[in-house]
């Protein structure tokens, strides 16, 4: 990754993207010192304009930005980082500094949520108390979900069938972890159909 530096008097901006949701959360600025330690510590480092140095996000409030991925613009010379946040990123507390969080995207969320309650065997857990009975009970309760949104499509409550259809959603991702799958394995499949 050949970074152009140079090209703005050594800053670059870089833009700040949930990894899930792919929401823009913000929009900061680094020179090639705050880039080193972002990719040497994992955690979103700026340059700071108005302290002159460098500035960790969350370095106070702990809410860190997780590096998953950073990507080069064409001309090399902006950066696209997509991020785990670890709380709100903007200062005034909000999820985002461009807008509060979007349910768009939120299924991904929801699939990390369901993930880890499977993988650290929360008791008490609906969702892992429905994984542990295997495969063949989770199966069954994605055709009853099936089978309710179906019945409920037949209907005039829009409210009912939403719910129907969110809980059929949800029985859908658990039986993607119990087979092995993301949510975006899917989508790949779709994708490709599509091209």
């Amino acid at each position: 990754m050949k970074i152009n530096f140079e090209k703005s008097n050594g800053l670059i901006p870089v833009i700040i993207q949930d990894d899930l949701t792919l929401q823009v959360l913000m929009l900061g600025y680094m020179n090639e010192e705050a880039f080193e330690k972002t990719k040497q510590e994992g955690k979103v480092t700026f340059f700071s304009r108005s302290k002159k140095r460098l500035w960790t996000k969350g370095e106070t409030s702990q809410n860190y930005l997780w590096v998953k991925k950073i990507e080069l613009d064409c001309d090399c010379d902006t950066l696209l980082i997509k991020a785990s946040p670890a709380g709100p990123t903007c200062h005034t507390g909000s999820y985002s500094c461009f807008e509060e969080q979007s349910t768009k995207g939120f299924v991904y969320k929801l699939q990390d949520i369901i993930n880890k309650r499977i993988e650290e065997k929360v008791n008490g857990s609906y969702t892992y108390q429905l994984y542990e009975k295997g495969i063949n009970k989770v199966a069954q309760k994605v055709g009853e979900e099936a089978v309710e949104v179906v019945l409920e499509a037949k209907d005039n409550d829009d409210i009912l069938f939403k719910n129907e259809a969110a809980d059929l959603l949800y029985h859908y991702l658990i039986l993607l972890k119990a087979k092995g799958f993301r949510l975006e394995d899917i989508e790949e499949v779709l994708f490709d159909r599509n091209h």
